[in-house]
Parts: C-alpha cells; structure tokens; sequence
C-alpha cells in the first residue's frame, strides 16, 4: 500500500503540470467568442450597411434611380433558396441541389400554370417539398454524405429542366396570381421581397420557439448527443430538406411572376453560389447549429449588392465570382464553431 501511495503522489506533479501546459488561455477564447458571437448577432446588417455606403458614395445615381428597389427585386429568389439552405446547414448538412429544384420548379410552373391555373402553382410547391424530402430520406437513412448526394440531385435536375423546356424558354401564361408579386410594392419595395422577409421571420421563430427548431439546431450542435436526448434526428434532417426544397420552389414561382419566363440559361440558372453565399454571409455556420433567418435576409441583400459594389470600384464583371469566393473564405473563417471542432478539416 506504501508503495501504492508513493507512486500516486509522485505521480501528481507530472500530471498537474502537463494539465497546466495544455490548458487554454481563458481570457483570449472568451474574447474570441465574443467576436465571434458579435459577428452572429450585428455582423451581416453591419456588412451590408457598409457595403451600400460604399455603392452610394461612388455611384450617387445608384439611390436616385431607386437601387434600393432593384436591389431587392432581384434579391428575392436568392434570399428564398438562402433561407432553404441555412436550415439544412443548420443541421450540419448542405442542399447544393435546392438552386436547381427553383430552376426547375420555375419552367415547370411555365408550363402548367396557363392550363391548370391555381392547380399548377400547388403542383410545383408540393413537388418540390417532396423532392427536398427525398434528398433528407437518402442522406438520413441511407448516410449518404449529403454533398454528394445533392450534386446528384443537381445533375438529374438539370437535365429533367432540359428535358421539359426542350432547352428553350418557356413562357408563361399571365396570371392573376402572381402579378402582385412584382406588380405591387410596400414602402417602395415589391411585395414578393416582403413575403420572403415575412418568411425569413416566421422560420426565425420556429428555430427559437418551436421545439422542431430547437432540435434542428441541437442536431445541428451534436447529432450523436440529440439522438441520446430523445430527438429523432432523422426526421428533423428530412424535414429541414422538405423546408429546403419547398423554399426553392417558391423561389422558382418568383421567377416567373418576375420574369414571366424561365428557361435552363435564364433567370435563376445561377442561383447556386449566391444562396450558399448568402446563407454564409447572413451568420450560418456551415458546422452547423448556428444560423438566424433574419440575418439571411442582409446577407442575400449583400450578395446582390456585390455585382454593384463590384462594378463601382472598377472590379470587371468576370471576377464576381472570384468575389463570391473571397467572401464565403471570410464569412466560414467567421463563422465556424472551433469550440466543437476540435481540428478543422
């Protein structure tokens, strides 16, 4: 027993010494995490603020001409697929299909709205919350990673979108239902845009109020500790996917109450990078567990502005994706919980 005894104690130094040497400063990861949270909570309205300075004081004309009203214009179908994005990224997965499924959603309602009127715009919403579905039912059952998964789901899209606009532009028949998205304003702000901020605030308050979006974001914070709370991790991913899906499809109805037409090449064809970006931008943590709706809303504003603030100091128009780049590389830097992970991959 003496030696038993002599041995833990001259075992105790070495080890209170080495717990010392790899304990972490407290004060800097507090003050770490303070930016970090600062940048969550003020970062995305801060940046676009900023931003829109900018363009206003190098283009004057940019806030005569109404560039706040085109600026939301055609912010609407970004910010749509970047609400649908941050709640899957919020789970810890990505849809890189969802910009696709509002593409297709879009030549598909062009289709089918002019015969079947009301019909066809329930027929698009509900196909795509089913398609979303199906990607969340094969990532969750199936643990198929959801990148590769969804860049599947891309390529079968677009060529379906190929396929049913025999790779020319569909026209739609004008209806009375969607003209007051584009043809009606608030404030000097289309109607569409303000429905999808109405959006952005109603999936705020189900991720903080509704104990289906606190279990989203548990899921998001640590899939493995959620199961073991109870929570049916599964079905939480599939709704968050039906939720991705079901917001690109209104993104495609806003489309054609937009442009009256959609095709392969057209309007909404690039939708991919920016909804990504701007989900980003707005705060979401591609970790997962983290994002706020809300801020999606100045981080779609954001991305729309870029083009402009691009253009405004002298940046050419083939770089903007070089632009995109840079701010999805400094957005994830901001935005991604090192407090969970540990070593970053």
């Amino acid at each position: 027993m003496s030696d038993r005894t002599a041995t833990d104690q001259s075992a105790r130094p070495e080890n209170s010494v080495r717990s010392v040497d790899v304990a972490p400063a407290p004060a800097a990861d507090r003050r770490r995490w303070r930016v970090i949270d600062l940048w969550a909570t003020v970062g995305p309205l801060t940046v676009f603020v900023i931003l829109f300075a900018l363009v206003a004081i190098l283009r004057p004309a940019f806030l005569g001409g109404g560039g706040l009203s085109i600026v939301a214009t055609q912010c609407t179908a970004i910010l749509l697929v970047a609400l649908g994005q941050c709640l899957v990224l919020n789970v810890g997965s990505i849809d890189l299909s969802n910009a696709a499924i509002a593409l297709f959603s879009a030549i598909l309602l062009a289709k089918t709205i002019g015969p079947a009127g009301a019909g066809g715009l329930v027929l698009v919403i509900v196909l795509g919350a089913a398609i979303g579905a199906l990607n969340g039912f094969l990532v969750s059952f199936f643990q198929v990673p959801s990148f590769a998964l969804t860049l599947g789901t891309l390529g079968i899209l677009q060529t379906a979108s190929l396929i049913i606009s025999d790779k020319t532009t569909v026209y739609a028949a004008k209806s009375a239902l969607l003209t007051p998205m584009f043809g009606s304003a608030i404030g000097g702000l289309v109607t569409a845009f303000w429905t999808a901020v109405i959006i952005a605030i109603v999936l705020w308050a189900m991720l903080r109020f509704t104990t289906l979006g606190q279990s989203m974001t548990a899921v998001g914070l640590n899939e493995t500790g959620a199961l073991f709370s109870g929570i049916r991790t599964r079905a939480t991913k599939i709704i968050a996917f039906m939720f991705s899906g079901l917001l690109a499809s209104i993104a495609g109805v806003m489309i054609i109450a937009q442009a009256g037409s959609a095709s392969s090449t057209g309007l909404g064809s690039d939708l991919l990078l920016p909804g990504i970006t701007a989900a980003i931008v707005g705060g979401t943590a591609i970790t997962g567990g983290i994002t706020n709706p809300i801020n999606v809303v100045f981080g779609a504003l954001t991305v729309t502005l870029i083009p402009v603030g691009t253009a405004a100091i002298g940046i050419p128009s083939e770089a903007q994706s070089l632009v995109y780049g840079l701010v999805i590389i400094i957005a994830v830097a901001l935005t991604i919980s090192r407090k969970r992970v540990g070593v970053v991959k």
